[in-house]
């Protein structure tokens, strides 16, 4: 609520939209919506098969990809990433949502249950939410002001500054406890195939998917390293809203984060040889 807006809206506040490339961020949506549409297949259409593939495609760009790839790429690579950010809710949760709510139906009707909410409602809620959000919303405050072509005064810019350097060290400090608290138990084994697929099978096939569209470069190794994130906290938030999997999702997100300290230092490894 005050480090991240800080951070994104005095990063973004310098940017001219013309210096955004959005053709990376198309395909990371192509090869997530391939990932989704697979899990749909082989889960079968319902919630549990929606929260699965949501698992294996939304990522934890906030806590642990903005310091990663700041860290990695600098500026230049966290501009690529918040273009990513500033729709990545939008897009993967809403469409998630219309899943969500249509597998919900499903079953309802062939359960004999009550009708769920109606769409069009749920959907508007998700577009909304997804929109009036402590992450997109500075972003795209923050590309609006840059346009204008006006300069933060000293007073205001230094403490956003200071504000945008803290979010790094602690968004790490937290991810390590929600680690230290996180139970696994049971759903090791679940959440292991969950994690292996977010933080493997992810980036190789949005690495594919740019490279047969003839991709490369920084821009291409951000939305890579992104992919190789773990599983993000929202996935929890549907398995609440829809009951389902709940042990699952909450051990895969632990999982995931545990197997991407040896993961993710492969994938820059592997994308940075790519730039060099």
């Amino acid at each position: 609520m005050v480090l991240t807006p800080a951070l994104l809206f005095r990063t973004m506040s310098t940017v001219q939209v013309q210096q955004l490339h959005f053709e990376p961020v198309a395909v990371y949506f192509l090869a997530a919506g391939l990932i989704f549409v697979t899990a749909l297949l082989r889960h079968g259409f319902s919630t549990l098969g929606a929260v699965r593939g949501l698992a294996y495609t939304f990522s934890n760009t906030i806590m642990i990809g903005v310091p990663l790839v700041g860290l990695a790429f600098g500026e230049q690579g966290l501009v690529t990433l918040f273009t990513l950010i500033s729709v990545h809710s939008l897009i993967l949760l809403t469409s998630a949502t219309v899943v969500f709510e249509l597998a919900a139906a499903h079953q309802s009707a062939r359960a004999g249950g009550h009708a769920p909410p109606h769409l069009l409602r749920t959907v508007a809620q998700a577009v909304r939410s997804g929109i009036l959000h402590p992450v997109p919303l500075p972003i795209l405050v923050g590309l609006a002001f840059a346009q204008t072509g006006l300069v933060l005064p000293e007073v205001v810019d230094r403490p956003l500054q200071l504000l945008g350097q803290a979010l790094g060290p602690l968004a790490l400090l937290l991810v390590g406890v929600t680690l230290a608290f996180g139970r696994v138990g049971a759903f090791f084994w679940p959440a292991l195939r969950i994690a292996l697929l977010k933080n493997t099978v992810h980036p190789l096939v949005l690495a594919a998917c740019g490279w047969a569209l003839g991709l490369s470069g920084l821009s291409l190794a951000v939305m890579v390293v992104a992919a190789s994130l773990p599983v993000g906290a929202n996935v929890f938030l549907f398995t609440q809203r829809y009951d389902v999997a709940q042990d699952e999702v909450t051990a895969s997100i632990a999982v995931s984060t545990a197997l991407a300290l040896l993961t993710v230092p492969v994938v820059l490894w592997w994308v940075s040889r790519g730039l060099s």
